[in-house]
């Protein structure tokens, strides 16, 4: 991904009529270059077996990034955090993409910190790398959409033998939507709504099930067969997003008020984020509930009254980190390798593409959903 601006430009419009388009008029290219040199001797050089595609890649290749992001990347830099691959000692690992206080010779927040740990977002833009969030959007650290990438010793997750490639890929974005369950504070016998039944989506009740003592979880899902797979993994009540608002009135015996709910569910996992997931989660959350918004939201624009008036809790999941399990800390990576591995979550891999067919596995991953799929990679291991 260079830095030209036209393309984006072109890329944003031309999304709008097919999503994925990005990929074949944006400033997203193939190249063959130079490996990207390990810093310092904390790093190591990471050949990625299979490397997924998210939701936010697909925002940046089609034009959709929010601006906030541009102090926080570097250009060119190659794409792709969802990585499993190979070190120079046949170790397999798990990529922790986020760029912490020691990858970039800063000393950690606090001992045995997780690189998104602490209160300071400083480092993202100081040390001897160039500044960017994570790895696959700085340029001097490559990315998993790649033969080849660098990476700090504390991003590295070392993968068991009898798990495949297909599951650990899954690590990275599941870690996400465990984060996000943890995030949600849920009690015993709460009641859960969570939008979206993408990865994010799907991963969320994965983890609210598994991980937390929710009673009933209810979910929005448009597809069928994301429907199938939050029955399977313990979705209590499945609906068209459309008929939330109906649901969550039944579920939880409340009146409705207008375009709300007098009462509403305890809590609602939005992995969406978008101008009309976020209302809904408004809408069906109890007053004094909380909103946890797990999917990318960018720029939106939405009417807040109900926040203020509820006293709703609006909560952030970005990534992942230390969590508190049972009162002891553990990573949430650790937390993800053992719900991937009871749930069988390397199931969720749909497709999977050699680099040089990027162009049709990104509209593969852009149209996932209508496709019947969940998540798309590419697919290295043969190259």
């Amino acid at each position: 991904m260079e830095r030209r601006e036209l393309r984006y430009v072109a890329a944003n419009v031309a999304s709008r009529l097919r999503p994925g388009a990005g990929a074949d008029v944006g400033p997203l290219r193939m190249r063959d270059l130079d490996p990207p040199s390990p810093p310092t001797d904390a790093w190591q050089v990471l050949r990625p077996r299979l490397a997924g595609i998210c939701g936010s890649d697909l925002d940046t290749v089609d034009g959709h990034a929010s601006r906030y992001f541009e102090p926080l990347v570097s250009f060119p830099f190659t794409p792709g955090h969802e990585v499993v691959g190979d070190l120079d000692d046949g170790s397999r690992v798990v990529l922790e993409p986020v760029l912490g206080h020691e990858a970039r010779g800063e000393l950690p927040p606090s001992p045995h910190a997780a690189p998104a740990d602490g209160h300071d977002y400083g480092h993202l833009v100081c040390g001897h790398i160039k500044p960017g969030l994570q790895t696959g959007s700085c340029a001097d650290t490559g990315g998993g959409w790649s033969e080849e990438l660098v990476a700090h010793r504390t991003q590295l997750h070392a993968v068991s033998d009898d798990m495949s490639d297909e599951a650990a890929v899954m690590i990275e974005p599941i870690a996400c939507a465990v984060h996000a369950a943890l995030r949600a504070d849920i009690q015993p016998s709460d009641t859960v709504a969570v939008i979206g039944a993408g990865t994010m989506g799907l991963g969320s009740v994965a983890a609210v099930r598994h991980l937390t003592g929710a009673g009933e979880i209810l979910v929005g899902a448009k597809h069928g067969h994301q429907r199938r797979w939050a029955t399977e993994l313990g979705a209590s009540v499945i609906v068209e997003p459309d008929g939330l608002r109906r649901a969550a009135r039944r579920l939880t015996g409340s009146r409705v008020i207008g375009q709300g709910l007098s009462g509403g569910v305890d809590v609602v996992i939005d992995a969406v984020g978008s101008a009309a997931s976020l209302e809904d989660a408004l809408s069906i959350v109890r007053p004094r509930g909380r909103v946890v918004l797990l999917g990318l939201p960018g720029h939106v624009e939405l009417d807040l009254t109900g926040l203020w008036h509820r006293e709703i809790e609006l909560v952030g999941a970005y990534t992942y980190g230390t969590e508190t399990i049972d009162g002891e800390p553990r990573h949430t990576f650790d937390i993800t390798a053992e719900l991937v591995r009871s749930a069988d979550l390397g199931r969720l891999v749909s497709a999977t593409y050699p680099l040089d067919q990027y162009r049709t596995a990104i509209a593969h991953a852009a149209q996932a959903g209508s496709r019947g799929s969940v998540k798309v990679c590419f697919d290295l291991r043969d190259q």
